[in-house]
This record gives C-alpha cells, sequence and structure tokens, in this order.
C-alpha cells in the first residue's frame, strides 16, 4: 500500500493537541505550585451567580505574564486563556450557560510569574435558574461638573457585547446652543412607550407613545418647572414626575466633590392623552421628589424632605449652609386609577429618625419588597461615598443593607429587572470617581447576592474607558427609533402641556 501524502496517527494527534494547547483551548501546565489564595482577577467574578442569558464574563490577571483558567461543570470542562486575561468565545459560552444552568462552574485559574506557573485555589460562578432581561440601558458621561457635550443614552445587549446610541445630544446642537439629555424612562421595560429629557438649546421632552415621538414642553406657569424625575404608570398613559429647583455647590472639605441639591421641589402628573399636568402635592415645606409606581399602579412612592426656610437669604444659600440638614423620608400615596386622584401621604421608611437619607424608592415587580438608597443627606447619593443600597420588606417593615452588593463607595442609581430577580445598580467601588454598572441577584426572600461588574469583551475596558454610567434601567427589548429619528423630532416645535387644576 502507498502511503504517500497521509500523515501518520501519532503525527496528527501531536499537531492537533499543538494546535489546541495554541488556541482557544490552551494546555493546563504540568508543573506548577500550589496556593492556598484566590486568584486577584478584574473584574472580580469570584463566587458571584449570574444569569444564564449573560455575556461572557471575561476577566483579566493584572500582574501575570499569563494566565489559564479551567471551567469545569458537571462531566465537561474547557480551559481558556491567552497572555493575561481569560476571554471566552460567545459560542462556547453560551453553551457553558446552556449546560451549567441552575448549576454551579467551578474555575481553577492558572498564572505563570517569571517562567513559573502557580494553581491557585479554585472559585464558583453560580448559574441561577432566572434570566435576566435582554437589554439595558444608561447614560454616560464624562465625570465633569460644566462640560457635557461627549454625552449619549446607550443601549446594551446583555447577551453580547453589543452596543448602541439611543440619543447623542450632539446631533442638532453643540458649544454654547448644547444640549443636555437625561433621563431616559420606560413603561414596563417596553420602548414603545419612553421618554428622556432634552435641556438648553431646542430643549422640551421626548415622549414617545406607541412607538411615535413628539417634543412636549411640561413647563406650566403653575409649576416649578418641567417635570424632571420620571415614572411611567405601568398600565395607563400617564408620567409621574418631580418639578425640581436643582442647584450644586462644590466641597472644600468633605471626600464628595459636589453635592447636588433642590432647593424647591414639587409631584406632578401628566396624562398623555389629554396632554394636561397636575399637580400631586406641592407641600409648602416639603421638597418631594423621585416618584415611582407600585407595580399594579394603585400606589405612588417618592422620597420627601422636611425643610423650612429660616433665614433672611438666598433660597439656594441656605440649602447650602445647612445642606446636612436635609434628610429624605420615604412616602406613598394611593392612587385611584379610574378618577386620578391621590390619597394623602402615608410615611413608609423614616430615615431622618435615625439621621439618615433615603432617596430612589424602587417596588419589586413581585411588590413585596422596596429598594432604596441611604446616605447621611440630601438626595443625589451618586456624590456621596457613604451612600448604600437598602431593601425593606413591605409586609413586616424590617430593612436592612444590601449585605453582599454594597461597597465602600457610592451606590446609588438602582432598577429591578422584570422578574425581581435581579438588580441594576451605579457603584463607584472601582476607583470612586467613575461609576460603574453592577448586577446582583436578590432570591424569593430578599436576600442579595455578591454584586458583579456588567461584562465586556476586553476585561482591561473599564481601565480605559473614561466615561461615568449612570441612570440604568433594563428593557425588555431595544428602542426602535434611530437617533436621527429623534433628531428631526427634537428640531421641532415642542407641543405645550395645560395644566389642569
Amino acid at each position: 500500500m502507498n502511503n504517500k501524502g497521509f500523515i501518520p496517527y501519532y503525527v496528527f494527534a501531536c499537531i492537533l493537541m499543538a494546535l489546541v494547547s495554541c488556541g482557544k483551548h490552551p494546555a493546563l501546565p504540568e508543573v506548577y505550585d500550589n496556593s492556598n489564595q484566590l486568584p486577584t482577577i478584574y473584574p472580580d467574578y469570584t463566587d458571584v451567580t449570574i444569569p444564564s442569558n449573560i455575556a461572557p464574563m471575561n476577566f483579566m490577571v493584572e500582574n501575570a505574564e499569563a494566565c489559564i483558567a479551567e471551567f469545569c461543570w458537571g462531566n465537561h470542562s474547557q480551559t481558556f486563556g491567552n497572555a493575561n486575561k481569560v476571554q471566552i468565545p460567545l459560542k462556547d459560552w453560551q453553551n457553558i450557560m446552556e449546560e451549567a444552568k441552575g448549576e454551579s462552574i467551578q474555575v481553577t485559574v492558572y498564572t505563570q510569574q517569571d517562567k513559573e506557573w502557580t494553581r491557585h485555589t479554585p472559585f464558583h460562578i453560580y448559574v441561577a435558574q432566572e434570566e435576566v432581561d435582554p437589554y439595558i440601558s444608561y447614560r454616560v458621561i464624562s465625570p465633569s461638573y460644566t462640560a457635557y457635550e461627549m454625552l449619549s443614552i446607550n443601549q446594551r445587549h446583555l447577551s453580547s457585547f453589543d452596543e448602541s446610541v439611543v440619543y447623542n445630544n450632539m446631533l442638532i446642537n453643540k458649544g454654547a446652543n448644547g444640549q443636555c439629555i437625561n433621563c431616559h424612562s420606560y413603561q414596563n421595560y417596553g420602548t414603545d412607550n419612553m421618554q428622556f429629557h432634552m435641556r438648553q438649546a431646542q430643549g422640551g421632552t421626548m415622549i414617545v407613545t406607541d412607538g411615535i415621538p413628539r417634543k412636549v414642553n411640561l413647563k406650566t406657569p403653575e409649576t416649578i418647572s418641567a417635570g424632571v424625575y420620571p415614572a411611567w404608570h405601568p398600565t395607563q398613559k400617564l408620567i409621574a414626575y418631580s418639578t425640581n429647583k436643582t442647584g450644586q455647590s462644590f466641597h472644600t472639605k468633605e471626600l464628595g466633590k459636589v453635592e447636588v441639591f433642590d432647593s424647591r421641589s414639587d409631584l406632578i402628573l401628566y396624562d398623555i392623552e389629554k396632554n394636561q399636568v397636575s399637580t400631586i402635592s406641592a407641600e409648602e415645606n416639603e421638597m418631594e421628589v423621585y416618584p415611582w409606581w407600585s407595580p399594579d399602579g394603585g400606589t405612588l412612592y417618592y422620597a420627601s424632605a422636611h425643610f423650612t426656610y429660616i433665614y433672611d437669604i438666598a433660597e439656594d444659600a441656605e440649602v447650602i449652609n445647612r445642606y446636612k440638614d436635609i434628610k429624605y423620608n420615604i412616602y406613598r400615596r394611593k392612587f385611584d386609577t379610574t378618577n386620578h386622584t391621590f390619597s394623602e401621604p402615608e410615611l413608609v421608611y423614616d430615615a431622618a429618625s435615625v439621621g439618615q437619607s433615603a432617596t430612589l424608592p424602587r417596588i419589586s415587580p413581585c411588590g413585596r419588597f422596596l429598594l432604596f438608597s441611604m446616605g447621611d443627606d440630601g438626595c443625589f447619593h451618586i456624590w456621596h461615598p457613604e451612600a448604600d443600597l437598602y431593601i425593606m420588606n413591605l409586609a413586616n417593615g424590617m430593612v436592612h443593607p444590601l449585605e453582599e452588593a454594597n461597597s465602600n463607595a457610592a451606590e446609588s442609581y438602582h432598577s429591578w429587572s422584570s422578574n425581581g430577580r435581579w438588580i441594576l445598580f451605579s457603584s463607584r467601588r472601582d476607583d470612586s470617581n467613575y461609576t460603574r454598572l453592577y448586577l446582583s441577584y436578590v432570591d424569593e426572600n430578599g436576600k442579595d447576592h455578591k454584586a458583579f461588574a456588567v461584562p465586556q469583551e476586553d476585561p482591561e475596558y473599564y481601565y480605559h474607558y473614561l466615561r461615568s454610567y449612570n441612570v440604568p434601567e433594563f428593557m425588555s427589548e431595544p428602542v426602535s427609533i434611530s437617533p436621527q429619528e429623534f433628531a428631526a423630532a427634537a428640531k421641532k416645535e415642542p407641543i405645550q402641556a395645560q395644566y389642569k387644576n
């Protein structure tokens, strides 16, 4: 038999092994030292609970010359590693998630330093049965106090690394005639009914109803301002807003760099179909802010601080001088969904009585839990290093901090997934300057689990991306209206809302 042109089996096997070891599944080292320490990886994904539809949890080992990670689940195992990074191909990761759903993955990291290999103590990644909403959106902004031209609302597919711009504030104006865009919000996680604000040049509120965008001026002579912080009613074409007279000042001694405050704030209700604004609450000595509906739409939660002006000086100046006195509590009002009327306020959580300030109430989709941010004072906790997230069991009133998800830096804006098993929030735990987005699993008893950074294709991404993320929201679908369509609507004159007594 003529074997010319054929490769012997053992030669073929050696070539195949060499190719595999140099490819996406590298061979594990045969000689190594054992360490009783976990590897120091970034982002920190050790012993986290994740949804099965999340993108690959890529990470790096900063001080290693090389690293290889072995993932073991069930009767399967795979290795990944290239230089000091572990980047997992999407298809491989999806197969692992499908097979490991409801189970755990053991990850063993081998690192090389000075040509010597070390095997570190394994850690686990737990794959929950419950998935997460497929999309999130957020605002990306430079951490500056005056320059915000490079600002956009972006959306991200959580199962991959696909990201796109919803709207960029430089599409129609820049420079002295620039815009500031903020406060994107959705009705029940869908994007056919959504809104965001455009401030300054060609300003107004972009309101999308049934997929059609239109710009509205919500400011009337009877209100402090146009609508600011929004809350879509879950079933009706209604949006609750706070109206605010907002300012900022800069610290010279405090760890926080800037203090954002309100000197006046009320609550209003906007009826989209009637194009009418009405007052929910405008109590003289109350600063009411951050409305949020219960899942059934029958209750409106919000934060309010009791503050009486006592000096004969400008309101802004007095707030700056007495900012530590401003403590927000959480209240609620019953809402008649037929007559669109509200009850008198009911105190839900008295943060001021313990010397704290509670803001941003968010009710879980099951209606059992209240999630909120709490700091020493004020309502804009993104600048407060001491701010943490807390959860209240509405059945018994018990309150506790998120012991696993919080950090020693600011935790601020937060939202629930549609199934109530995940929270998305902004945190400054990485470097205290930039807010990044984190996810945490919350079980049926309201117990939180260790938080993890929203994964990126390159684990070094956050080191070089010098912008902050804020106002993170879950979405069941992407925004289908293009930035150019929004820009065309933004160039039109706004529709003037009417005030209803």
